[in-house]
């Protein structure tokens, strides 16, 4: 039996229990629905003509998957901002979607008050904390989740509200979420536990990228987006250096760097490709070209998503990523809940006025 089979060595290290915490996850998302769904949204004054989401971390990851969403579906623009200020554009006829888990994230709080100075119309997504006690003092729509987790295994809670929330003011169609969520368990079935090693992608994968320098290529916008999230996952719970790119940005720049990289002192380079398997002949062709150019260098695999739509299509990839992150942190001998580098950077930035 591989050790990745045994619940006890993958949960050895893992006090907190971040793997149940994330086998929890299609159950959040049908919570985080109704939710949002019951939550009471001011109407704005006037009409949307712009949507921006500020987050952090784990927070704004939910802003990356809706932004997915609007790039194929949205009526109008949508940008995630991590930073302490907003886009000069934002405006009254901006919705202003403050995503923070804790309530406290400084970066949110900064652009939360931006936000309010220029006037645009303000939706909060978070457990509490200050965030939702200003918009609440402000008169502000406050969409109030569940708090006391580590924000990166609350993913359902940052992203389900955000998408709804945009779907009841008409920014967003309707998405069948009942149908996303059954998706969910039967993609949890294939990557969870109780899937042996050799019929588990997510297993294999870990396995893949232990003890190698891994980068991570979306093959296209919303596959890098989750190549993006798996790279936080496994930097956080894996404690693993990995990096992200997207096709076909990629092809102009990084695919020369592979050039030298035999000199770089890495032991073993791993690309791992995302994909949804319907891209189109241009972009398989990218694909090909440069697995034949790497190849020698890297050990090349694909991560295929399931899924019969986007939504469904996004959840799946990025489920199986979070799995793949934590069977790693096990085989590196980790505990994937541990973020002493964060808290002690807090620390100092809490000294700073």
């Amino acid at each position: 039996m591989h050790s990745l089979d045994d619940r006890s060595f993958v949960e050895r290290l893992d006090p907190k229990g971040m793997l149940r915490l994330t086998e929890a996850f299609p159950d959040q998302c049908r919570r985080a629905l109704s939710i949002a769904s019951a939550a009471d949204l001011r109407s704005p004054a006037t009409p949307i003509q712009n949507v921006v989401l500020a987050g952090l971390g784990g927070s704004a990851a939910g802003g990356d998957f809706t932004k997915a969403l609007f790039d194929a579906e949205g009526k109008v623009p949508f940008q995630v901002v991590r930073d302490y200020g907003l886009p000069g554009f934002v405006g009254p006829n901006t919705l202003v979607i403050c995503s923070s888990y804790s309530g406290n994230t400084e970066e949110t709080l900064a652009s939360f008050a931006d936000a309010h100075a220029r006037g645009a119309h303000i939706v909060a997504v978070t457990s509490g904390g200050k965030l939702a006690e200003a918009c609440r003092a402000h008169g502000y729509s406050v969409v109030q989740i569940p708090g006391g987790q580590p924000p990166r295994t609350a993913l359902g809670f940052m992203l389900v509200p955000s998408i709804v929330v945009c779907e009841r003011l008409g920014l967003l169609p309707k998405h069948d979420f009942e149908a996303a969520i059954q998706y969910l368990e039967a993609t949890r079935a294939l990557f969870g536990m109780d899937n042996l090693f050799d019929e588990n992608e997510a297993k294999q994968t870990a396995a893949l990228l232990q003890g190698a320098v891994s980068v991570l290529y979306g093959l296209g916008g919303w596959q890098a987006a989750v190549a993006n999230r798996w790279k936080g996952q496994i930097n956080e719970n894996a404690k693993n250096m990995t990096f992200a790119n997207a096709f076909p940005e990629l092809n102009h720049n990084e695919i020369l760097g592979w050039v030298k990289a035999n000199e770089q002192g890495v032991g073993r380079w791993v690309a791992l490709v995302l994909n949804d398997g319907e891209e189109s002949a241009k972009m398989r062709t990218r694909a090909r070209v440069t697995e034949g150019l790497i190849g020698d260098l890297a050990t090349v695999r694909y991560f295929e998503a399931g899924g019969r739509n986007l939504l469904e299509k996004i959840l799946n990839l990025v489920y199986a990523g979070d799995f793949v992150s934590l069977y790693l942190a096990a085989l590196n001998g980790v505990d994937p809940e541990n973020i002493d580098s964060i808290n002690i950077l807090k620390a100092e930035l809490a000294s700073v006025g």
